[in-house]
């Protein structure tokens, strides 16, 4: 019965959209707009965003390093070839149909901000994943974040204040640290394929473990000062 679930389409479909990343960024996303006081339908509206950028975001991923993780990274749906490329691109090509007019009900500004960020992040995955400056897409989407937060609106009603530098900062340093974190469990098969990322060249230099150690110290001392800075200066 598993393994009937297995492998049925929408299943493969849900796995190689990346689902724990693109729920926990929806989450956490859903929530920094409740904390900012925004009102439920907003928060509910920026889930739904979210989770439907993220989900083109790992389709694109895996459309992109299919022949990699083919011999790389055997047990994607994609590289095992139980699931059609064909499917993939349907479900790629319907998410972008509809994160546009997602993102256009926040507003032209958090709209703007918001496909920015996704084109940045497909852009950089093509282009950088393997690379020393593979960070820097990272940084650059994730410092997108506040804005597309701070200039959300209801039915395209954005508002026209800018988020505060401190958050932007803060942000950006937050995806330079999830960068780090997320590319960790892959590093034996990224140096087998010869990618010489960011995290690749630190763990190289450092090892692994003090990698660790020293990305998740960063990444919580990013998490408390955004934590600081909403109660003190605030995301606008």
């Amino acid at each position: 019965m598993l393994g009937d679930l297995s492998a049925r389409p929408a299943l493969l479909l849900v796995r190689a959209a990346h689902p724990r990343q693109a729920v926990a960024t929806a989450v956490v996303l859903a929530t920094a707009a409740a904390v900012a006081g925004r009102p439920l339908r907003e928060v509910g509206l920026v889930a739904a965003t979210v989770l439907v950028g993220q989900s083109a975001l790992g389709w694109a991923d895996d459309l992109t390093d299919r022949r990699s993780d083919e011999r790389h990274r055997p047990a994607k749906p994609l590289a095992r070839g139980v699931l059609d490329p064909g499917t993939v691109w349907f479900a790629l090509t319907c998410a972008v149909l509809l994160v546009v007019p997602l993102a256009v009900a926040h507003g032209r500004r958090a709209a703007a901000a918001y496909l920015s960020l996704l084109a940045i992040s497909a852009l950089g995955d093509r282009l950088l994943h393997g690379r020393v400056l593979s960070f820097v897409p990272w940084v650059a989407s994730f410092a997108l974040y506040p804005a597309f937060l701070a200039y959300g609106g209801w039915n395209g009603a954005g508002v026209t204040t800018p988020p505060t530098p401190a958050m932007v900062a803060l942000a950006a340093a937050l995806g330079l640290g999830v960068h780090v974190l997320l590319a960790l469990p892959g590093l034996v098969t990224d140096h087998e394929a010869g990618k010489r990322s960011l995290p690749m060249v630190l763990a190289l230099r450092l090892g692994t473990p003090r990698l660790l150690l020293l990305a998740g110290v960063f990444t919580t001392a990013v998490v408390v000062g955004i934590l600081i800075a909403g109660r003190t200066v605030g995301l606008t």
